[in-house]
């Protein structure tokens, strides 16, 4: 698979999401408390991205 999201603990035990593509890191998530929040991330991720604009901020 090309693609994925990966749930992970980081140092200090917290839950967090990162997509990778090819390996690569594409973004990761902030920190939850339990792995339930870092699912519910995706989710919405999921259920929310497919029609969320894109909003370029670099044209001054």
């Amino acid at each position: 698979m090309a693609h994925k999201f990966e749930i992970y603990k980081d140092k200090k035990g917290e839950y967090r999401v990162r997509f990778k593509y090819n390996a690569e890191v594409m973004f990761a998530s902030e920190g939850y408390a339990n792995r339930s929040g870092a699912q519910n991330a995706i989710d919405s991720i999921k259920k929310n991205g497919p029609g969320a604009p894109v909003e370029d901020t670099s044209a001054g």
